[in-house]
């Protein structure tokens, strides 16, 4: 992952991989494009979500950026982190001290990138749209400040 990565965008990515999983069991993305107009997520998936599922989604992360949580980070070994956390997206080499990134009590993850202090930081989440594709699921969003 770019260190160059906007903050926000980067913060609001993790509050949907948090929503996707918490919603539909599907893990975090298996790929992600962040950027600051406009970002997408890829999901291992078997189906498209309906347009009522996408308003869920939406809504959900929404609640979480509005309701101004602390963004934290901490250091564990790596030993402790693979009882936790799926680290095959760590980059090769890694240090033996892994940084979690924490949105309140919503959502952690390991991560290297650059984060907002708190949620309301981020601005209004929008989904620009979906698709799905051989077990792909892929979401587009944006910010709005």
């Amino acid at each position: 992952m770019k260190k160059s990565i906007n903050p926000s965008m980067h913060t609001a990515e993790h509050i949907l991989n948090g929503t996707m999983d918490q919603l539909f069991d599907c893990g975090r993305c298996f790929s992600a494009h962040i950027e600051r107009k406009k970002s997408k997520c890829d999901y291992h998936f078997d189906r498209s979500l309906t347009p009522e599922e996408l308003t869920k989604i939406e809504s959900r992360v929404n609640r979480v950026i509005s309701s101004n949580m602390k963004v934290t980070d901490t250091y564990i070994t790596e030993t402790e982190a693979e009882k936790q956390f799926n680290l095959s997206r760590l980059p090769e080499g890694s240090s033996t001290e892994i940084r979690i990134v924490s949105i309140g009590d919503y959502d952690a993850c390991p991560c290297i990138g650059l984060h907002v202090s708190e949620t309301s930081e981020i601005g209004i989440f929008r989904i620009t749209t979906s698709d799905f594709k051989d077990g792909v699921l892929r979401i587009r969003f944006k910010l709005k400040r």
